[in-house]
């Protein structure tokens, strides 16, 4: 089974009664925190449960130490994950607003934890959702324990540490989620310092989408980091954003292309600039 894959609002529908089905609702907004659970409160896909990006996909913030969003611990992780009732078998469907950023996050996690089937990022989101004129639910999901057993895969990141001994090798891609205006250290609205890691290209995460805000077809998406690869071999790959959320959404694009499962610097830039000595790259 793919690594990465798409669900459309109306198969969902057709599965909300399915047994095993754990749906994720990852809502979220940088500028309000509380966006994500206020909106959940006020209607949510039947049987969702709420997943918070900073209280249960990201563990504390050590100041001048960790990036933004740093990972959570895995037992704590694996021990949310269970209450909300995912078993080792279960199907899984994510998502958020629509551009799919903190779901896509979700998934990285799961797939961090060794759950890599069955695991389906809703296409286009709740906007999609409610294009299709389908309903929302006030009421809160039906709680199961569940048994799943995680175990994280280190193979999957690379840390500071080791990226910055990796800078200027010629196999190295390193791709930067970014928007373009941040990436050349135009703007920078939430970071102290503006640029971008030496080395790095921009490979915004919403040129994953159409203009309808859902993913690309298979193809465009193959063509699209093929030309970032530019004939290096895809594991070599690392992925970054600005605290390793966004990241994730080309890693998942990635896997829907066809590519193997890239490496994610979940630190980020936020984490790269607390180290006076890492280099910081401005322009194109």
């Amino acid at each position: 089974m793919p690594l990465a894959q798409l669900i459309t609002p109306q198969q969902l529908d057709e599965r909300l009664d399915s047994p095993g089905l754990v749906i994720l609702d990852c809502r979220f907004a940088l500028e309000d925190v509380d966006y994500g659970q206020r909106s959940y409160a006020e209607g949510h896909i039947a049987g969702a449960h709420f997943a918070d990006l900073e209280r249960d996909l990201s563990g504390p913030v050590v100041k001048g130490q960790t990036g933004r969003h740093p990972l959570p611990e895995p037992s704590l992780l694996i021990e949310r994950l269970r209450k909300w009732g995912l078993d080792n078998d279960s199907q899984v469907v994510l998502y958020d607003d629509g551009p799919g950023a903190f779901a896509a996050r979700a998934w990285w996690l799961l797939a961090w934890l060794g759950k890599r089937d069955a695991v389906f990022i809703l296409d286009g989101g709740l906007k999609a959702w409610h294009a299709a004129h389908l309903p929302l639910s006030l009421d809160p999901p039906v709680h199961h324990e569940g048994n799943f057993e995680g175990k994280a895969d280190a193979k999957l990141l690379i840390d500071a540490e080791h990226l910055a001994k990796r800078l200027g090798s010629a196999d190295l891609t390193l791709i930067d989620a970014r928007a373009l205006p941040r990436f050349r250290g135009e703007v920078e609205p939430i970071d102290p310092v503006a640029g971008h890691i030496p080395g790095a290209q921009c490979a915004a995460f919403t040129d994953n989408l159409g203009a309808d805000g859902r993913f690309l077809p298979v193809e465009q998406l193959k063509q699209r980091f093929a030309e970032k690869l530019a004939g290096r071999a895809p594991e070599q790959l690392v992925a970054y954003c600005g605290s390793g959320v966004t990241a994730c959404h080309n890693l998942f694009a990635l896997a829907l292309a066809g590519y193997p499962l890239g490496r994610l610097y979940a630190g980020s830039w936020s984490e790269w600039i607390n180290d006076p000595k890492h280099g910081v790259a401005t322009g194109d």
